[in-house]
């Protein structure tokens, strides 16, 4: 059910892209600037390339077809919306929120789902993690706001 609801928003973010839609946007109470879109397509990057991980997990090394082809094509899409969202944000900024965000929510993932538990300092490098994003976004002016 995820890959279908993953693909569900891909087909949206392409109608939503086309220029005869995407025109749409620009005026009246739908106005969003590019930076907000490439920042929507790097948030759905990031969430289809944990998905993705999830179900990396699930293909038990690719002994499995299923889970192992709505992994493929979950990173495909994360991949293709990264390189979405870096024609807006500089790539080293794009990067490090979609491998930092990545790696968090994936640890959280393991967590919740797989019950696998993390250590005192695997916490701590996910805090730093966490830390280096929010100082990245606040203080940086290689960020596009």
């Amino acid at each position: 059910m995820v890959s279908l609801g993953a693909a569900f928003f891909y087909l949206l973010l392409i109608y939503f892209t086309q220029s005869s839609v995407y025109a749409g946007f620009n005026t009246g109470v739908l106005a969003m600037s590019p930076t907000i879109i490439a920042y929507g397509y790097l948030a759905i990057a990031i969430i289809c390339e944990v998905v993705g991980t999830t179900f990396l997990v699930k293909s038990e090394q690719f002994t499995r077809l299923v889970p192992t082809l709505i992994m493929g094509v979950l990173y495909a899409i994360s991949f293709y919306l990264l390189t979405q969202s870096i024609k807006t944000i500089p790539l080293g900024i794009a990067y490090a929120l979609w491998g930092g965000l990545g790696i968090v929510l994936t640890s959280l993932v393991g967590v919740f789902f797989f019950k696998q538990s993390l250590d005192t300092a695997a916490v701590v490098g996910i805090a730093m993690i966490v830390g280096g994003v929010v100082v990245m976004n606040v203080l940086s002016n290689s960020v596009v706001h």
